[in-house]
């Protein structure tokens, strides 16, 4: 009888600084090197991280996502 077999879980802990390590597996799955930039993305099912896209980790404003609502494009639209 063939049972499916569930994902491996890893887990790292935060530390005071709001730093952790990425656990090996995850490292090795994503091909992260050291100046690798990752995505951190919010979902309903949770946060999805992942290596950032060359093109998005290169965008210097990509931090400043939260700047682009509909309430700033109005607010910004005469300028």
């Amino acid at each position: 009888m063939n049972r499916p077999t569930k994902k491996p879980t890893a887990f790292s802990k935060v530390s005071v600084k709001s730093q952790t390590v990425i656990p090996r597996e995850v490292r090795e799955r994503l091909g992260l090197r050291a100046g690798d930039m990752l995505r951190y993305r919010l979902t309903p099912e949770g946060v999805m991280i992942d290596k950032a896209p060359v093109s998005e980790a290169d965008d210097p404003f990509a931090t400043f996502s939260e700047w682009s609502s509909e309430a700033d494009e109005k607010a910004y639209a005469n300028l």
